[in-house]
């Protein structure tokens, strides 16, 4: 028998053959399982609608294409109508439909890609093909049902923030073309309202433009008016001249009497409102009570603030309370430090201090960018919503957006009734008015009332232009001559 012949000769030969088809085979149905994994990444239904069942193939292709579509009108309704975008992030029951798509979509595309590892027969692979599919099939849907899950969680942080934060209030109308929101700072604790507001801003915002007047009021101001027809104007008919009374102890002294109260939720915010339109004459849309403990927690979630410190400002307390300082400079203070910046008193008065909170609320409102919130969206959030109590409908959230982002490019101005220019033992009521209306004035670019009449506008007593160079408790100025923060047609200037 020749040698070519002989049967182990062709075994060999033949099982060699049989083995190089074979790999082949298994090669080529691993990279179709592959394929099929990677399809069903790029167009859910895709590897269904080619190798499975063509009518769920149909359903997700046709599915997925929609709401590509649906993103694509939205980005281009965003790009033309900004406010849009504010309505979408602020309506509640949007916020629902949208989280239970994102968790209906995590789990259809999940299904998807393990009826797509099915199409792709992972019983005719050898062992470790099929390992190795098991893991790339494993890998793509937890990440793609992970991603999806969590933009479904960053939704429900959002809907349960709008739903805890503000209220279903009806919306109130702009005064005069201007929306005045009062903000309150309370600080009796980390979990607690304060009764007696350290802090109290009239925040005049103009309704098209955006262009805001801050308009502080001290705590110890006293023998001022209450809105006319108000509640605590029959109980004060000449004015708070109890004693020991002042503006900070309206709130109290409306929470020891609520049965004047009694349609009420927040008698000793309602009682402070009438106060503030009493003394400015301006009606207050709406108020916001701002917990500084969790003011701390919102600063970090942004990431800090920069802030130019121009003297040593003391953290802790008072006297050996102290535990050390923010040296001066231009600073970026994390929520601790930022805190203290705005709250210190060792070696301030009062009127030091509302001129460095009005510093600390201009960075806020100019520093902070829109990407910085989107990057630090779930903590914002989560810290807005121990920091703020407030009776803005949710329905008016998405304008206050808005004028937020036009504010963040104009001047920031200030007003504040403090010494030398107001008495706040004594108060003249009539000039109070006066400097708010002139300060709200000069924002809308229009002459001060007494300019306008042709009349030299008159300096107040005292309020002169502070010293180059001078500064109290932080602050630049001092209290005989005034501080350069509280009385600026551009706060960031003179801070």
């Amino acid at each position: 028998m020749p040698p070519d012949s002989s049967p182990g000769l062709l075994d060999g030969h033949g099982g060699a053959v049989r083995a190089s088809a074979a790999e082949r085979a298994a090669r080529v149905r691993f990279r179709r399982a592959i394929a099929l994994m990677v399809m069903t990444l790029l167009v859910p239904g895709s590897a269904q609608l080619t190798a499975g069942n063509r009518k769920v193939g149909r359903i997700a292709v046709f599915s997925w294409l929609g709401l590509i579509a649906l993103g694509l009108v939205t980005l281009l309704v965003v790009a033309v109508h900004r406010e849009f975008a504010y309505w979408m992030v602020s309506d509640t029951g949007l916020l629902l439909f949208l989280r239970l798509l994102l968790t209906a979509a995590a789990i259809g595309w999940a299904l998807l890609f393990v009826d797509a590892w099915r199409i792709g027969q992972p019983l005719t692979l050898g062992l470790a093909h099929r390992r190795a599919t098991v893991g790339v099939n494993g890998f793509l849907a937890l990440a793609v049902a992970g991603v999806l899950l969590f933009g479904a969680h960053l939704v429900a942080v959002q809907r349960d923030f709008m739903l805890t934060t503000f209220g279903d209030g009806a919306a109130s109308g702009a005064n005069a073309g201007r929306f005045n929101v009062l903000l309150l700072g309370g600080d009796s604790g980390s979990d607690r309202w304060g009764l007696r507001p350290d802090a109290m801003i009239l925040a005049s915002i103009d309704a098209e433009t955006g262009r805001t007047v801050l308009v502080s009021l001290p705590r110890n101001l006293q023998r001022f008016p209450f809105r006319k027809g108000s509640v605590m104007a029959e109980q004060f008919p000449d004015g708070f001249d109890c004693d020991g009374c002042y503006l900070n102890g309206v709130s109290t002294w409306a929470q020891d009497n609520v049965e004047l109260f009694p349609d009420s939720e927040n008698p000793g915010v309602d009682a402070t409102v009438m106060a503030v339109e009493g003394i400015t004459d301006l009606d207050v849309n709406y108020w916001a009570m701002v917990n500084l403990r969790g003011f701390e927690k919102l600063v970090d979630a942004v990431g800090g603030v920069t802030l130019n410190v121009r003297s040593p400002i003391p953290v802790g307390g008072l006297g050996d309370d102290v535990t050390g300082y923010i040296q001066p400079g231009e600073r970026k203070l994390d929520g601790h430090d930022t805190l203290w910046y705005a709250r210190a008193r060792e070696g301030s008065d009062d009127y030091s201090r509302m001129a460095r909170q009005k510093c600390v609320m201009t960075a806020m409102l100019t520093q902070v960018s829109p990407q910085s919130a989107v990057k630090n969206f779930g903590a914002i959030a989560e810290a807005s919503a121990a920091m703020v109590s407030t009776d803005v409908p949710g329905s008016e959230v998405d304008m206050f957006l808005d004028l937020a982002l036009k504010a963040k490019d104009q001047k920031v101005s200030s007003v504040s009734l403090v010494p030398p220019a107001i008495n706040t033992a004594e108060p003249d009521i009539a000039k109070v008015r006066a400097m708010v209306r002139d300060a709200i004035a000069a924002a809308e670019g229009k002459k001060p009332a007494a300019a306008a009449g042709g009349a030299a506008k008159k300096k107040a007593p005292g309020a002169t232009r502070p010293t180059p160079g001078s500064v109290t408790g932080g602050s630049l100025g001092s209290r005989n001559e005034g501080y350069a923060a509280n009385q600026a047609e551009d706060v960031a200037a003179a801070c």
